[in-house]
């Protein structure tokens, strides 16, 4: 944009006072597509007047009957053009500067502390999923052990930001040391960073740095994203003071469907399907042909590009990992003109890749956005948005 033109447009607290609206619910404008935004060189949002003006005399854009919004001022997480922003920073270049630990302390923020569980309550959790199928889903057994490590918390009625803080750091440690390892004796490095402890839980695969770092990444483009569905949840339940295992609880039960977190379970069935490269024209072409939705791209809110995916894949192949049946996938979406693949389908390839377990994607997801939803929990602690909304009856 030339430097001459930069003075004429509005900034988006001058966008947001010329339409009378909170900058929150400037920023929902723009992911519906209501409303424009540019960049400036230094990645502030910039805004049209003119098409602002026009806006302000529509009127509010209104939604159709059956849909609603909920715009809740927050200070977490902002969403760009192909990108979130954690407390004003740019995720993609957190993910690949920063630990995931770092961020987490960035989203809470906090100073930082000791990233460990008590061994008491990790022993419980395991113990409780004994009689579970072994092939129950990462995700269903972090669901199992959430209220036991809540119980033999005695800070989980507390609601200060240092001790939410806190507890994040054990329950993220807890429920990444409370899944079974993916082989006995684990095949890799046991302590350290989250990202070393997830590993031999999710996967039979050796490891080395490289990897490590790829999963590292995944985690921390995965720890926040506005108001997903899971962390309206999240907030929904922290608004009416329930403990923060609680608020966890609510994420991961709504992040398990198949239109949110558990996406990447979709696309681990679509590579598992397609098997070879040769194989995905034939098997994405089946499943147009009967009207099934591709799933791995496009996104809601990213309508050119999701930065997060093509991170994600860029860390994937400097680790070295194989993705000749990704390329074959990407490049037959592509002369099909689907859109531009999103976080789920980098998370599901890293999957397959990586031989993780079934629903491996979920349970990086689920230990990931644990960070975020604690960080919502811990602004509605302190200032309760009361969230109650009304049905529109039609019996």
């Amino acid at each position: 944009m030339p430097d001459d033109l930069l003075h004429r447009w509005l900034t988006a607290d001058q966008a947001a006072e010329r339409l009378g609206v909170k900058t929150a619910t400037l920023y929902a404008y723009v992911s519906r597509g209501v409303l424009l935004r540019r960049k400036s060189a230094e990645g502030h949002s910039l805004f049209d007047p003119a098409e602002v003006d026009r806006l302000a005399r529509r009127g509010r854009p209104r939604r159709q009957a059956g849909t609603s919004e909920v715009t809740i001022a927050s200070r977490v997480t902002t969403l760009g053009e192909d990108r979130p922003y954690f407390r004003g920073h740019d995720a993609l270049g957190l993910a690949v500067n920063h630990s995931f630990e770092e961020v987490a302390d960035l989203l809470w923020d906090d100073g930082g502390g000791s990233w460990d569980a008590p061994a008491e309550a990790v022993a419980l959790a395991r113990a409780a999923q004994a009689g579970l199928p072994p092939d129950v889903l990462p995700i269903e057994r972090l669901q199992v052990a959430v209220p036991i490590l809540a119980v033999l918390d005695p800070l989980r009625h507390h609601r200060d930001p240092d001790t939410v803080a806190t507890i994040g750091r054990s329950l993220v440690v807890g429920l990444v040391e409370c899944l079974p390892a993916a082989i006995d004796p684990p095949a890799g490095p046991v302590g350290g960073c989250v990202a070393a402890r997830l590993w031999p839980r999710i996967t039979a695969r050796s490891t080395d740095d490289v990897l490590l770092g790829a999963l590292d990444i995944a985690l921390c483009l995965l720890a926040d994203h506005e108001l997903a569905a899971s962390t309206l949840a999240a907030r929904v339940a922290a608004s009416v003071r329930a403990d923060p295992y609680a608020v966890v609880l609510a994420g991961i039960g709504a992040m398990g469907g198949s239109l949110h977190g558990g996406a990447s379970l979709a696309v681990e069935s679509l590579l598992a399907e397609i098997g070879e490269p040769a194989n995905a024209g034939r098997v994405i072409g089946q499943r147009q042909r009967r009207g099934e939705r591709v799933p791995g791209f496009g996104h809601v809110v990213y309508r050119d590009r999701d930065g997060r995916a093509d991170t994600l894949l860029d860390a994937l192949r400097g680790a070295g990992v194989p993705m000749d049946l990704t390329d074959a996938v990407l490049a037959e979406a592509g002369r099909r003109g689907l859109p531009a693949p999103n976080i789920d389908l980098a998370l599901g390839a890293f999957s397959r890749a990586a031989d993780m377990i079934t629903g491996g994607g979920e349970a990086i997801f689920a230990i990931a956005r644990t960070v975020g939803w604690l960080a919502h929990a811990v602004e509605e602690y302190e200032n309760p948005t009361r969230l109650r909304l009304r049905a529109h009856y039609t019996g």
